[in-house]
């Protein structure tokens, strides 16, 4: 795991010296695999800390706050997990605050970048922006770095084979959609969900197909239907059928969350739960008889285990 610092009063100097990227790096998809790529090569050729400095809340959180911010694609701690798959040595998940955001982008800069940070070699893509109202664009970036002799490297956003831009917008709208598999392709890692397991009706265990009901879900929810997925519970992954949203045959129209895992059986009550969304199996649907809802659920479990499994 790399290194992680939430303030910039504790950044150690032996960390001075090294190649930074700065970015909210939501979902991790290829691009920001290329651009950390990157990032390791550079810092390692001038033998300092790869370090990437990302905001947590992001700051449209503090910037907008009358208007709802869309859930995170990721949490810290798993933001943190993926990079140092990626080779990040240090993290800095700056707690974003008014102080920071009206910065304009040379007293960043100067205060972030060279005076707290002292990096030798950034990190970029041609859209990025800083300071405050985003004034600070590539081309201010390139003069000062030019100024303050750090050496800056532009990575280029990715495409899709069919030439669409991978952003982290992209990746949210098809989960918003429901397209997890093609999600998957863009993110580095599968598509995680985080929640705490909550009691719920007991409607699975009563048919067989006991679930883990997950409550408070950091991350954006994928669209309602039935998912095949994975889960780690102490060490050891299991394939998982999810049912994403209302329960018709039973006339329940609570969004939920639950969770066969396919296979295990124990109590998880209040223990946190990682999922992982690999593939929409179909959509939600009544059934007109409990027996049919029982023989679809046994057919999803073998498709969702063939998904998980492969």
């Amino acid at each position: 795991m790399p290194r992680l610092i939430t303030q910039l009063g504790e950044f150690p100097d032996e960390l001075r010296g090294g190649g930074l990227a700065i970015g909210n790096f939501d979902a991790i998809h290829r691009g920001h695999a290329a651009l950390v790529s990157q990032l390791v090569h550079a810092s390692r050729q001038i033998h300092g800390p790869s370090i990437v400095f990302t905001f947590d809340p992001p700051p449209a959180r503090i910037l907008q706050p009358e208007f709802p911010s869309p859930p995170a694609l990721t949490w810290i701690d798993r933001r943190v997990e993926v990079l140092g798959q990626l080779g990040v040595d240090v993290v800095i998940a700056y707690p974003t605050d008014r102080r920071l955001l009206d910065m304009n982008a040379a007293d960043f800069f100067r205060q972030v970048v060279v005076d707290r940070i002292g990096a030798r070699v950034m990190v970029e893509g041609p859209n990025f922006m800083f300071g405050k109202d985003r004034a600070g664009n590539i081309a201010v970036l390139r003069d000062l770095c030019r100024i303050n002799a750090i050496t800056l490297h532009i990575v280029e956003p990715q495409s899709t084979q069919t030439g669409e831009l991978i952003s982290s917008s992209r990746v949210r709208c098809m989960i918003g959609a429901g397209q997890m598999t093609e999600v998957n392709r863009l993110l580095v890692r599968p598509y995680r969900l985080r929640g705490t397991v909550a009691r719920g009706a007991g409607r699975g265990n009563q048919l067989g197909f006991p679930t883990a009901n997950l409550h408070s879900i950091p991350v954006l929810i994928p669209a309602e239907g039935v998912y095949a997925g994975s889960v780690v519970i102490d060490g050891n992954t299991w394939p998982a059928a999810i049912n994403v949203g209302t329960n018709p045959t039973f006339a329940d129209n609570q969004n939920k969350v639950e969770v066969h895992i396919i296979g295990w059986r124990g109590m998880l009550y209040d223990r946190q739960l990682e999922v992982d969304i690999l593939a929409r199996v179909r959509n939600v649907r009544r059934f007109e008889s409990q027996q049919a809802l029982v023989q679809q659920i046994q057919d999803d479990i073998q498709v969702c285990t063939s998904i998980a499994v492969r």
